[in-house]
């Protein structure tokens, strides 16, 4: 485990990967190679054309919607200034310091014995840090690598296309709930969040993102919809509703008002609510949910209401 570990961070496997990808992207169709991996990875077929299933959707508005704002929310830096102007400040994350480039990471601007170093530009690139066990060797040769990559190259997922990559250190935060910090994921259609996911175990020690981990589904009174995405869901009867769930959902009302879909993802830490991040694809759009679920969610996105912008 370890080897494989070593190697998938050794330079020349990054730089192989990186240059697969962006080949792929200028060789091959999008189109068609969105809807020739679909088929090879779930067997059905990606309809673009008229899309109807959640998964069809979430393309359709890779390739179609193109809202420069996107880019904005995607970066976990700048998202920042777009939180302060729907008047949110209050439930941002404190950031200790911004790092251009790996060989700039100072212990000296981050106040703290332990903190969060995450790349602004990726969905992964973090880590959890501590002053006295860290290695900066490693740390800059990982962040080094990580810089390196767009995310838009691997899922066509078009708000990460243009974003200035930089490392960001944050505060970690901690809970005395005894199912630890839970991911509360507001799913938004056209500004109104319909479903809200409870991701409970999802981060991992150092800071990475859990593959296994549970995960219960609600309604926006915070009742289970009876429905499954691909984790077992936690008892639900241990799970009490948050005396601030109103707030949490204005919350992501206000944040995904501007987007035909996105998920608007929350923090509630002893009463105190934090945004975690905006999605705009779930799952970059290859989910493959049960038929009831891709059509309940893909139901609620409505491409005739879209304004194409490219």
């Amino acid at each position: 485990m370890k080897m494989k570990k070593k190697v998938k961070n050794s330079d020349f496997y990054c730089f192989l990967k990186r240059f697969y990808f962006r080949s792929r992207t200028f060789l091959v169709p999008h189109q068609w190679y969105a809807v020739a991996t679909y088929w090879l990875r779930f067997k059905k077929y990606l309809n673009l054309n008229n899309p109807q299933s959640f998964d069809e959707k979430l393309w359709w508005l890779k390739f179609n919607y193109h809202n420069p704002l996107l880019t904005k929310c995607a970066d976990k830096w700048l998202v920042n200034d777009y939180i302060r102007d729907c008047g949110l400040e209050d439930i941002i994350i404190e950031k200790f310091a911004k790092f251009d480039t790996a060989d700039e990471i100072s212990l000296d601007k981050i106040p703290e014995n332990e903190f969060f170093l995450k790349c602004n530009h990726l969905s992964g690139g973090n880590m959890i840090c501590e002053k006295k066990s860290f290695d900066m060797k490693n740390v800059r040769k990982r962040f080094g690598h990580w810089l390196k990559d767009n995310a838009y190259y691997y899922g066509f997922e078009w708000p990460y296309k243009n974003i200035r990559p930089c490392i960001v250190a944050e505060k970690v935060l901690h809970t005395s709930n005894p199912f630890g910090l839970i991911d509360y994921k507001f799913f938004c259609f056209h500004g109104e969040p319909k479903m809200v996911t409870l991701d409970i175990g999802v981060c991992n020690k150092d800071g990475s993102h859990a593959e296994d981990f549970m995960q219960n589904i609600y309604d926006m009174d915070f009742n289970p919809m009876g429905i499954q995405f691909h984790h077992n869901h936690y008892d639900y009867s241990l799970i009490e509703k948050p005396a601030n769930f109103e707030y949490m959902k204005r919350c992501a009302r206000i944040l995904s008002n501007p987007f035909p879909h996105c998920r608007v993802d929350l923090y509630n830490v002893d009463g105190k609510v934090y945004f975690g991040e905006i999605t705009f694809y779930d799952g970059c759009g290859m989910n493959n949910y049960s038929s009831e679920v891709e059509s309940l969610l893909g139901s609620w996105i409505h491409t005739e209401l879209v304004d194409k912008i490219s």
